[in-house]
Order: structure tokens, then sequence, then C-alpha cells
């Protein structure tokens, strides 16, 4: 059987990403021997300062050569480096000639490859990529909003990063086609370019009559436009619903003072399993958010439980749903947020909808075609 190392750095609050990371783990134990190596993402000293400012982790390095040496993988598979796994461990495989599958699942590695904010936004107001923003006459591309240091270290690493990206030695896995193309366009990589949609391994139940109610999960910041979703919302028809806004985030105490309305609920951050069991009961998943992005989760769950979404059509989220679906939006256009909410009441179009999406969703997700990507990395 071939055997697969998967590299994984996780973020300081559980995401979409990390959740795709297990799914896909559990996914490919059921076709190749895996093993995982998952680092926390947190700064517990001075070395973890020096390590982004030499862009080398020692100590993950060896941990990471020590378990190549003991498993002696196939294929060595990376999802997210940063911070704690170094630049250098790229130079490390490429050294060995081991196999290496790096899997890009969002289009921030994008944003810091200058110092120049005008470069950052390439002549537009508003990033797709991070929502990054400046002021008028603002030079520097200040990523972390509030944190020069923090900001320098992001763009010293993306600038290395991106370098890695461009060296055909390794393959490159994104989650859609739309990425493909960006990466083609904006950074002339095309060899070795393979579209990998994350797999969905979520667990189907009956479950009891749906309530009233609707559902945003995710992060509460203005760049995934939580604050329109709520105009949106409490604009439609459906004065008697609630929306229920999952996760947490930068905006999170001022939307609750600004919306203290019985329409509007705020649960905080709640582990996946409990998210999802409310989604199940939902009557809709919302999304406004302003990125360019790559397969929600949020979207994936709600589509395999017949949940309805409504999401704009940005990035590559129209390629998870056919192409007559009635519920996306143009980004952007909240007019056209609200009349697709108002949608909801048409319970035929609901039912049309959900169930061509459910059959679309699976099989695109096939679990064969899935795998028979890695048998051609592999090859």
């Amino acid at each position: 059987m071939r055997k697969i190392l998967i590299i994984h750095n996780k973020y300081r609050n559980t995401g979409g990403e990390d959740i795709a990371v297990e799914n896909e783990i559990n996914f490919l134990q059921r076709h190749f021997k895996v093993k995982t190596l998952l680092y926390e993402n947190n700064i517990t000293g001075i070395f973890d300062i020096l390590d982004l400012l030499t862009l080398s982790n020692k100590r993950i390095n060896e941990d990471i050569f020590i378990h190549l040496n003991e498993f002696k993988p196939d294929l060595v598979y990376i999802n997210n480096v940063w911070f704690k796994i170094s630049i250098e461990i790229f130079k490390k495989l490429k050294e060995e000639k081991i196999s290496t599958l790096i899997k890009i699942h969002n289009f921030r590695y994008h944003c810091t490859r200058t110092l120049s904010a005008k470069k950052h936004l390439n002549n537009s107001d508003f990033c797709l990529a991070c929502g990054f923003q400046t002021k008028r006459f603002g030079y520097f591309n200040n990523y972390f909003k509030g944190s020069l240091i923090k900001s320098l270290y992001a763009i010293y690493f993306g600038i290395n990063y991106i370098k890695i990206i461009k060296d055909s030695f390794f393959n490159i896995a994104v989650l859609t086609n739309f990425h493909k193309n960006f990466l083609k366009e904006a950074h002339k990589r095309s060899m070795n370019v393979f579209v990998l949609p994350n797999p969905i391994d979520i667990e189907v139940k009956n479950i009891e009559m749906s309530q009233e109610y609707f559902v945003y999960a995710g992060r509460i910041s203005r760049e995934k436009g939580v604050e329109d979703l709520i105009e949106a919302f409490l604009s439609s028809n459906y004065t008697t619903h609630t929306l229920k806004i999952i996760g947490d985030g930068p905006d999170l105490q001022k939307l609750k003072k600004t919306y203290n309305s019985a329409n509007i609920e705020f649960l905080g951050f709640l582990e996946n399993k409990k998210t999802l069991m409310i989604i199940k009961k939902s009557q809709g998943v919302f999304s406004a958010t302003k990125l360019y992005e790559g397969q929600p989760t949020l979207l994936c769950e709600a589509v395999v439980n017949e949940i309805p979404v409504i999401f704009p059509n940005s990035g590559g989220i129209s390629e998870f749903l056919p192409k007559n679906y009635d519920f996306t939006f143009e980004q952007f256009d909240y007019k056209s947020l609200v009349q697709k909410i108002n949608l909801l009441n048409d319970k035929k179009l609901v039912t049309k909808n959900v169930k061509d999406a459910r059959v679309y969703l699976n099989n695109k997700l096939k679990e064969e075609a899935i795998i028979n990507i890695f048998k051609k990395i592999l090859e």
C-alpha cells in the first residue's frame, strides 16, 4: 500500500481548513497508509520569533525528518505552513528528491508578495483575496492591520513561500479551476497543478423537522460580509425567523452591540459537530463573503444535508453548485441577496434546488475521482 505523510499547521481557532484537512485524513486512510504531523500555531517563546526571522524551525524540521526516515512515504502532502512549518523544509525535501504535494486552500499567499500597498491592491480599492484596504496615501502593505512587525514577518514569509509555489519540482493542488487559472495568470505556474477538491466526510441522518431559523457560520469580520448579511436578512420578509451567527472574530462584539434584536442570535465559537447539528435543523445557510472563496466547508456541509445555501458567485464557489442553481447572487449586490432570501418561500423551488445541488456535489466529490488524482500524482 502506498504511503502518504500529511503535514499541517493548525490554526489558533479551528476553521474550515482544519476541518477539511481532518476530513481528508479520514478519507485517505481508506486507500493509503497515512501518517499525520499536525503542529499548533502558537508562540511559546523567543525561539518561535527567531524561527520566523530565519524561516527555519530546527525542532519541527528534525521532527519531520525523523518521521520521514521512519515512515519512508511515497508522497509528502503539505497543507497550511504559516507559521510553524518553516520554508526551509521545502528546500530539504527538494534536496532529498522527495515527492511533495502542496495544497493551497485560499488566496492569502498572493497578498504577502510585496511591501507595497498599491501592488497588493493592483489598482483596486479592495483585495478579494484577503479583504485588505488602505488609506488614500498609505504605502505599506499592512497585511495585519495594526501590527507592523507581524505584517513584515508575513510578507517576508510570503515572498519566500511564493518562490516555492513557482518551483516546478513541487506538485501543487488547488480546490477549483478558478484558482488554477489564477495561479497561471498571477504567478506563471501551470505545470503539475492539480484541481483537488476536499472530500466531504459527513454522516447524513434524518432529524426532526426544520426550525424557523437560518445560519451563518464562520469568521465574524468585515471581509466576510457578516454585517451586510445581517442587514439583508432584516430587510427580508422573514420577520419571525432568526439568523443564528456562529463563530468568533474581530467584529463580534461590535455587531452584538449594534444588532440587539430578537431576530439575530450570536452563538460564538462552537465545535464543528454542534455547528453541523444546528445547520441540519435550519431552513437555510447564508454567506455574503467579500472574498474569493475556495471550497466553503459551510456550503458543502449544508448541501449534502439538502439545506438550501445562499452564497455570492465569487471565486470558485459556483464550481460546487449546479449551473442552474437559483440561490446564488452577484457579489456585493445586497438587493439581490434580499431577493434570494425571500425566494426561500417558494418551497417547490427550494426542494428542486437542494436535491439537484446534492446530486451535483456528490458527483463532483466522488471518492474514485479524487483517489485517481492522488494516484496520478504518485505515478
